[in-house]
């Protein structure tokens, strides 16, 4: 499938920073052709596990998911950025995103406008990996005369990884793509679209999305029923953007953590890659049609758990390959 997106998988965040080399070549080794290092407060940094992860591998694209837009200097973050593509050319996604506020909030950094600052950083970056000058004073990012004496070629992609529409709307205006969050449904991608204004063939639309994969569809669902079950609760932005979301609600405070049993058929493959190999497959199916170029699955918290999961994503990718 000539149009078809890279398929890859996450390093969660509590994995140990020791286990990213391995972990990098078992998803290469599974012909995986993505990894994404996932930064959150107060864990692990992305662009050192980037690094091993780069150093490691030979074909695998590494993205940075995500960075804090306000917790280094733009200058700082494009310095990163920089180092690393040229270090693997053609290798590097960036991503930067709001970071979760109360930890913002938590460090002092929170800005008075996440929105504003994000827009900033995006646009200072940018002009920075390509090469140009940055001289301004912003409400958020200011520079005096600043150009990285590195730039790296090709210039690397930079997307937000962001969910409201402002800051979907500031994707489509300051980024190279947009990197929507797990659990990443058909609907969320189709109405992220709309807010980005942006077409497929100029930008990247990218996700993180639910893998459970087991050759007993049923025991699969079962397994990640609780787990949306949660996110329905607390209004995630992929689950409410389902057409069926209040019917979804509706099963899921009626029947609980066993709402699985209940949930027509045809709902699962919009949701994620959710069952067999099978079901997996008609999700990927229907995230190629809506135009997503990338899908990174996002695996359990448990390492052991995780290396399985890189090995069923390597199948899914395969099968993707071969036409299936």
């Amino acid at each position: 499938m000539s149009d078809a997106p890279a398929i890859g998988i996450c390093f969660d965040r509590t994995f140990p920073a020791s286990a990213a080399s391995d972990y990098a070549r078992r998803a290469e080794a599974a012909g995986l052709e993505e990894l994404w290092l996932i930064e959150d407060c107060f864990f692990t940094t992305a662009p050192p596990l980037a690094a091993a992860a780069l150093a490691s591998t030979t074909t695998l694209r590494v993205g940075l998911g995500i960075l804090p837009a306000v917790v280094r200097t733009a200058a700082l973050t494009a310095m990163e950025i920089a180092t690393l593509a040229s270090m693997a050319p053609g290798r590097l996604i960036g991503g930067i995103g709001h970071g979760v506020q109360p930890w913002m909030r938590q460090m002092g950094v929170r800005p008075a406008s996440p929105v504003a600052a994000l827009e900033e950083v995006l646009i200072a970056v940018q002009t920075l990996l390509n090469g140009e000058t940055l001289d301004t004073t912003g409400e958020y990012v200011t520079a005096k005369n600043i150009t990285l004496e590195h730039v790296p070629d090709p210039t690397p992609p930079v997307v937000a990884g962001v969910r409201g529409p402002k800051s979907l709307a500031i994707a489509g205006r300051s980024a190279d793509g947009v990197l929507l969050d797990s659990p990443c449904t058909v609907d969320y991608v189709l109405r992220a679209k709309e807010l980005c204004g942006r077409d497929v063939d100029s930008f990247d639309y990218r996700c993180f999305a639910v893998l459970c994969v087991l050759p007993d569809r049923r025991e699969a669902r079962r397994i990640v029923a609780p787990i949306l079950a949660e996110m329905v609760g607390y209004g995630h932005a992929g689950l409410a953007a389902l057409d069926f979301h209040d019917e979804l609600r509706e099963l899921t405070e009626r029947h609980g953590a066993d709402w699985a049993d209940h949930a027509p058929e045809e709902w699962w493959s919009r949701i994620g890659a959710i069952g067999n190999v099978d079901d997996a497959m008609e999700y990927v199916g229907a995230m190629t049609e809506a135009g997503v170029r990338g899908i990174s699955f996002f695996p359990a918290d448990e390492l052991e758990i995780a290396h399985a999961q890189v090995e069923r994503a390597g199948t899914i990718a395969r099968e993707l390959r071969a036409g299936g």
